[in-house]
């Protein structure tokens, strides 16, 4: 995006091209397959302990998940909400044709036709409050929030959140009257998450699976605030929370086009974490390795693949300048939480009111949306959502000990409470490599040591269940 929009030829493709070259590499790749000096951290690194890490393989259930996602559902989806007219959180919540309330009241319909079907496994509700008076809601004003619950079978009180926000917006964000028809943003991010409750319904994860459309965001973020208040109230285990914000075409302005790519952007250090806590991760060079960036590399294991399709290119910052979206709350609660949204945005069209001009239209209209790659950009969530509820979940309690110099390396952690958890593996990657490289299976402890001095690089604990699924790594900190 810094590059000169003109340059469109050689320069441009040379660029996209190493992007995506890096992209393969910081996955990993089988151990056959020769490794860059900057990915093993040279050749002097030792080939082990351990083997190195291969990509997970999708199961028979999860093809099938990903085969039945439609486009044409998809677009269906964001034709009927941009014809609300506008969705503006200050609209009707009255009209039973137009605004924001018309809108809520079809996606609560619609999430509990896909609940029909779920064998009472899934159960749908409205979630409302008065959001009080604040610089864009100028008098108290009730806000829904519409969730699809799919309780899971085996670890039901493990949760993992996917939402997009069904509100849109104009040029002027106090206009609630006209037309803003919100295509893209975010008419494609709830497109994404009723396509992936329909699919999933029928299904019986071992994790529990939140779909949300959430209501305020461009006011303040506000449904998604007070979901996460609560869940935070309630002492929920949110293992992961992805939002999906302008996720409907892979076009910039300028023409450019990626059409097999969607960004990530992961946090760093915690939004959460205390100075104190931000400190300790610091001294240890924990930066790289908070709770939201280790989703972001399950979500390259998992996703980054020919079963979906797509490349997920994980971008190591909390949100883009000037934006923010509805992660954020979930970050501040201390969920690890991320963001899905296309490759490049097209701001000509962004937050702009509905218009023509020389002949040029503008406004976030469905025209400017590409289903097939909204298709990709769901197949990518329902990849990582599915994975990541049917194996075991993050390891807690993860911790180094440095009470004594030795070049050896003692981890300690809890053991997860999943009926079918056959143990660990401990993964360790050369500090300046961006994912993790080797992999040393321990068995079902709770306890190992390993032969490599914990000054040089870099550990993590991750869970294994008897069909080989593995969970995202926790990154230990020294033992108190």
């Amino acid at each position: 995006m810094s590059e000169n929009p003109g340059k469109t030829g050689t320069t441009r493709r040379t660029f996209l091209t190493a992007s995506a070259a890096l992209g393969a590499a910081t996955a990993v790749t089988p151990a056959a397959t020769a490794e860059p000096a900057e990915l093993t951290g040279g050749r002097d690194w030792p080939d082990g302990p351990g083997e190195r890490i291969r990509k997970q393989t999708p199961d028979k259930e999860l093809r099938r998940i990903l085969a039945e996602v439609d486009p044409r559902r998809l677009e269906a989806t964001v034709r009927k909400l941009v014809s609300f007219g506008t969705r503006h959180t200050l609209s009707s919540q009255t009209d039973p044709v137009r605004g924001i309330g018309a809108a809520r009241d079809w996606l609560f319909a619609e999430m509990q036709r896909y609940a029909a079907a779920s064998g009472g496994r899934m159960t749908v509700r409205q979630q409302s409050f008065i959001q009080p008076p604040s610089p864009r809601v100028p008098e108290p004003t009730r806000i829904t929030n519409v969730l699809a619950t799919l309780r899971g079978t085996g670890s039901p009180g493990r949760i993992y959140v996917v939402s997009g926000h069904y509100d849109s917006r104009c040029g002027d964000p106090m206009n609630a009257t006209s037309d803003a028809p919100g295509a893209d943003d975010d008419a494609s991010g709830v497109a994404a998450v009723l396509e992936m409750a329909r699919i999933m319904a029928t299904r019986a994860p071992e994790a529990t699976i939140l779909f949300v459309a959430v209501a305020g965001e461009e006011q303040g973020l506000y449904g998604a605030a007070h979901l996460a208040k609560e869940l935070k109230g309630a002492g929920s285990d949110v293992q992961a929370m992805f939002t999906n914000d302008i996720v409907g075409s892979p076009t910039a302005d300028d023409g450019t086009r990626e059409p097999g790519v969607v960004r990530l952007f992961a946090e760093g250090v915690p939004t959460s974490e205390t100075p104190e806590q931000a400190a300790t991760r610091q001294s240890v060079g924990g930066e790289n390795d908070s709770p939201s960036r280790q989703l972001a590399r399950f979500a390259v294991d998992v996703a980054s693949n020919g079963v979906t399709g797509m490349t997920v290119r994980v971008v190591y910052r909390r949100d883009r300048y000037l934006r923010g979206g509805d992660h954020i709350p979930f970050l501040q609660q201390g969920f690890p939480a991320a963001r899905f949204t296309e490759p490049h945005e097209n701001y000509a069209h962004q937050h702009q009111d509905v218009r023509v001009e020389n002949g040029i239209q503008y406004g976030d209209l469905i025209e400017f949306c590409d289903f097939p790659y909204l298709a990709g950009v769901t197949r990518v969530n329902a990849a990582v959502l599915w994975s990541l509820a049917n194996a075991p979940g993050t390891p807690k309690g993860v911790r180094i000990r440095t009470s004594a110099l030795t070049n050896a390396t003692e981890l300690v952690w809890e053991r997860g409470a999943e009926a079918d958890l056959a143990g660990y593996e401990v993964v360790w990657r050369p500090t300046t490599a961006a994912d993790w490289t080797h992999r040393i299976p321990v068995g079902d402890v709770t306890a190992y040591s390993v032969p490599l001095s914990k000054d040089n690089v870099f550990f993590g604990v991750r869970a294994i269940d008897r069909t080989g699924r593995r969970s995202p790594v926790s990154f230990p900190i020294p033992a108190p």
